[in-house]
């Protein structure tokens, strides 16, 4: 289970949010949990409104665990409840889509290698900067990234190529994870993950 993801929400909230990932690793649902001065509620509605509306998105900002922690006592709500106990306030839940992944371009794997996928990370808010390219390798299995805008400017996306060199995956979801959570550090908003290969 991945780390719940925090948010400064206006100038009195603090939001938590946890994506649901299919098997693929691709985003099949959004939960989440806000605290307002009336306590923690049950908030994908809000979530949604984060990615839909750019009034919503621009109330808030993306934070760390400690950050949450500090904007919560700051606000006068006592300390973060662990993540599990966050999860209890999760009681709605905001489906996605489940499709079948896009066929883009020539999904036959490098020599040597057992498959390529091709996975794009969404997020809200738009680079305003020159993309950046990397790239790593995770035991057999290697990752590119390319961070670009979408959208005539609306949003930035995030593109991974995967190269597994084998059957299993299990390297895919940390790195999604680790490459999204640096791309939120930068005050950025995930709103799914796809897979077009």
């Amino acid at each position: 289970m991945d780390e719940l993801d925090y948010y400064r929400f206006g100038v009195g909230g603090v939001l938590a949010e946890e994506f649901v990932r299919g098997r693929d690793h691709t985003t099949v649902g959004l939960r989440s949990a806000l605290w307002t001065r009336g306590g923690w509620r049950s908030a994908a509605s809000v979530s949604r409104s984060v990615r839909t509306d750019p009034a919503v998105l621009a109330a808030v900002t993306p934070t760390d665990r400690a950050g949450a922690e500090a904007a919560l006592r700051e606000l006068g709500g006592g300390p973060l409840p662990d993540e599990a106990a966050l999860r209890d306030h999760f009681a709605d839940y905001e489906a996605f889509a489940v499709v079948s992944p896009l066929l883009l371009g020539p999904a036959e794997p490098p020599d040597g290698f057992h498959e390529k996928r091709v996975y794009r990370v969404l997020f809200a808010r738009d680079l305003r900067a020159d993309r950046f390219e990397g790239h790593r390798q995770v035991g057999a299995d290697r990752f590119a990234w390319t961070l670009r805008r979408v959208g005539n400017g609306i949003a930035t996306a995030l593109d991974v190529t995967v190269s597994l060199a084998t059957g299993a995956d299990h390297t895919v979801r940390p790195m999604l994870r680790e490459l999204t959570s640096a791309v939120r550090k930068q005050g950025f908003v995930p709103v799914m993950t796809e897979r077009f290969a």
